[in-house]
């Protein structure tokens, strides 16, 4: 029996990522990086201890600033305060509503690099969110020529994951618990951790990406419960909410390697490709993920809106 928990033994194979903008969780739990969006920022910004920061974002902004300019200088300066903690990346997303707009999103993307470079934080410390739709996967693709690293979010199937890692994307976040989600509401089952249609979705995407040299990097998220992120022990991240990542603290039992890099290349998982007709095809024959995609980027579209009106409100 080993005497690490079941957190540090995850940390022996895993990169593991805390999913929250709660820097005293970040703090606890000492992931390499951490991932924020729309939902987590909201949630984050309500709450008193981090009041300040809402306070300087709109100093910093000025009073003749556009809401849109407000909110980009409060994710960056929670994105600046969470690299003070972890010693490698944040996420920081793109605007959700902009998720079918490809110039629009690379604008955007630029302003926040902009904003985090004027901070003295160099965009290697970033990776810009942007959701896996055909538009967002393109403006990622011209970003990453930029050196500008994407993590591709809202991500639910196969054909969003082959298209990222063929537009060369940094990094991309497959959702295990939303897709569990669906299949449980749709089936009415539940699922054993080996047999939940998430994990199952990541570990044919690592072995994928691994059989055919993809460099994009793997980092599961959005997970449900501990069993998801044991089965998915050895992706190259795991992106985990502070609930969960005090459950694995607390956990002793013997974490074993589930996913392996020799393994998935002598896997025969064929390689395959799309334009932007397959693309939309094959995703529109996934109603799984057609759904999941479409109801992310409405709930993120939501939280900004409540976002905007939280700053309305706080700058008076």
């Amino acid at each position: 029996m080993t005497s690490l928990n079941q957190l540090e033994q995850l940390k022996q194979f895993t990169v593991v990522v805390a999913d929250t903008g709660d820097f005293a969780s970040i703090k606890q739990y000492t992931p390499r990086d951490a991932t924020t969006n729309p939902s987590l920022i909201l949630k984050a910004a309500a709450m008193p201890e981090y009041a300040w920061l809402v306070d300087k974002a709109i100093q910093d902004a000025g009073p003749s600033a556009s809401l849109e300019t407000l909110i980009d200088q409060l994710l960056v300066l929670f994105g600046g305060e969470i690299l003070q903690i972890v010693p490698g990346r944040v996420s920081t997303e793109v605007d959700a509503r902009l998720s079918f707009d490809t110039a629009g999103s690379i604008a955007k993307a630029h302003e926040i690099i902009s904003l985090y470079e004027n901070a003295g934080i160099g965009r290697e410390r970033v990776l810009i969110k942007i959701a896996s739709t055909w538009e967002g996967i393109k403006a990622a693709e011209a970003l990453q020529k930029e050196q500008i690293n994407c993590n591709l979010t809202l991500l639910f199937s196969f054909a969003q994951a082959v298209a990222c890692a063929e537009s060369k994307v940094q990094l991309i976040s497959p959702f295990v618990g939303r897709i569990l989600d669906w299949y449980k509401k749709s089936t009415g089952k539940d699922y054993a951790p080996a047999e939940d249609p998430g994990v199952k979705s990541v570990t044919e995407i690592y072995n994928y990406y691994k059989r055919h040299d993809y460099a994009t990097e793997v980092m599961g998220a959005s997970f449900r419960n501990q069993g998801e992120i044991l089965e998915l022990a050895g992706c190259d991240l795991l992106t985990i909410s502070p609930a969960l990542l005090g459950e694995l603290q607390q956990g002793t039992a013997t974490v074993v390697r589930k996913l392996d890099p020799t393994a998935a290349r002598a896997s025969d998982l064929a390689k395959v490709s799309y334009d932007e007709k397959g693309f939309r095809f094959a995703l529109n024959e996934d109603a799984m993920a057609t759904e999941k995609t479409a109801e992310g980027i409405r709930q993120f579209s939501a939280d900004i809106v409540k976002l905007e009106q939280l700053l309305t409100k706080k700058r008076g």
